[in-house]
């Protein structure tokens, strides 16, 4: 018999890891505080909360379809689906290596509310600190699109995305920002941070599931299963909102966001209205 209260937080997971993965306000520690609030915080529960970020991906990955499919078709013959995978590739490559020295260390010293709050406040500061920087005259974009990126343009984006191993730093927080920093435009950046996030992801679940693989069973499945389809849906919509959104604004209100957000954690925290884990 299914245990409908477990599913029912399944999907509530899903639905927050869809929203908040593309979004500078850091998927990873939305989970942990809703794994908090809704006591879902088991180690098997960290292995779903990567596993519902490859659903999310998913979703990019039907949104840039066309790119995906050009690109593969590309590799060994065409400049620029060769340039860009290489670029990936260097973006891809920090975090990895850097990831796999220290993830231990990482989960165990900052997967818990408090630090979560203190890094979505640094990070809501740090936004609002680049877009004062960007938003002046002589720091105009000179990377329009992501196949104008150079080499070096890729790399230094893949070292911003080292920040994201902090949690409540946010993936796409750091490398949009990072981007921004480094001279991309507000849409180049944006998109290069989906398109990062696909080996990204690919590479963090396969390691993840691989490591846990003793903890999970086939009566896992619906579990599993509920969470990725929220999460995949509510990604998918996300995506295509945040595209049109970067088309006019700026990223000042998730930084405030991220402040507020942080300040109530710490406050709930410290007057005891609620007990985080």
């Amino acid at each position: 018999m299914w245990d409908l209260l477990l599913l029912g937080k399944a999907a509530v997971m899903g639905v927050v890891e869809g929203l908040t993965e593309f979004l500078p306000i850091s998927s990873t520690g939305h989970l942990i505080l809703t794994g908090s609030l809704i006591d879902f915080t088991s180690e098997k529960a960290k292995v779903f909360e990567i596993v519902i970020q490859f659903a999310a991906i998913l979703a990019v990955v039907m949104n840039y379809k066309v790119r995906v499919v050009s690109t593969l078709k590309g590799l060994g013959k065409d400049p620029v689906a060769n340039r860009f995978t290489l670029n990936l590739f260097l973006a891809f490559l920090p975090a990895a290596v850097l990831g796999l020295i220290f993830a231990h260390k990482i989960k165990e010293y900052l997967f818990s509310p408090l630090p979560v709050a203190l890094a979505f406040i640094g990070g809501g500061f740090a936004i609002l600190w680049i877009e004062r920087r960007v938003a002046s005259p002589e720091h105009a974009p000179r990377v329009q699109a992501v196949d104008e990126m150079h080499w070096s343009d890729a790399l230094k984006v893949g070292f911003a995305q080292c920040l994201a191993l902090i949690p409540g730093m946010s993936r796409s927080g750091s490398t949009i920002m990072g981007a921004l920093w480094f001279g991309m435009s507000r849409m180049a950046a944006t998109e290069f941070s989906f398109l990062l996030a696909m080996p990204v992801i690919f590479a963090a679940t396969a390691y993840e599931l691989f490591k846990s693989r003793d903890l999970l069973s086939m009566a896992d499945l619906p579990l599993f299963a509920v969470g990725s389809v929220f999460s995949f849906i509510s990604a998918f919509v996300c995506v295509r909102w945040l595209l049109r959104y970067v088309a006019q604004h700026d990223f000042r209100l998730f930084a405030w966001y991220r402040i507020a957000f942080g300040v109530l954690v710490l406050l709930t925290a410290q007057m005891g209205w609620i007990s985080w884990a």
